[in-house]
């Protein structure tokens, strides 16, 4: 399967991106919201097949000692053909070597992370607005 990267929000997008929210599960990305997260996020990667976004990744960073990768999704449909991988990669190398690169995983993708290089941290700590998130992602 031949897709091609770009490495800018495009607001032609807007749908597709919309649909990958949507195709796992992530219903409270309205396209406002959507719109604004990409806009402010400081590193942004889509996957583009037949014209439409099949997956994303997005980052903040300081620039100088820390980043964080956030919403590394790929559509339910395109999953399983190493296209979160290639995405992955691809952010890492546009962040480049600072002194930390952290990440939230959902927990379905623990080893996908881990297989990258990722860490468990000893010292992670988070506050979470919805309960749910809350219940589901911390100890």
């Amino acid at each position: 399967m031949e897709f091609k990267l770009i490495t800018y929000f495009d607001e032609s997008y807007i749908d597709s991106i919309y649909e990958t929210y949507q195709s796992v599960g992530w219903l409270k990305h309205d396209k406002d919201k959507i719109r604004k997260i990409f806009e402010n996020s400081t590193h942004v990667v889509f996957a583009i097949y037949d014209n439409k976004v099949i997956g994303f990744a997005r980052a903040l960073s300081d620039g100088v000692f820390n980043a964080a990768i956030y919403d590394l999704v790929v559509n339910k449909d395109f999953q399983n053909n190493q296209i979160g991988m290639y995405m992955l990669k691809h952010i890492l190398k546009e962040i480049g070597s600072l002194s930390c690169i952290h990440l939230i995983s959902t927990i379905d993708n623990l080893e996908f992370y881990q297989k990258a290089g990722f860490k468990k941290l000893k010292t992670g700590m988070v506050i979470y607005q919805d309960k749910r998130l809350t219940d589901t992602y911390t100890e």
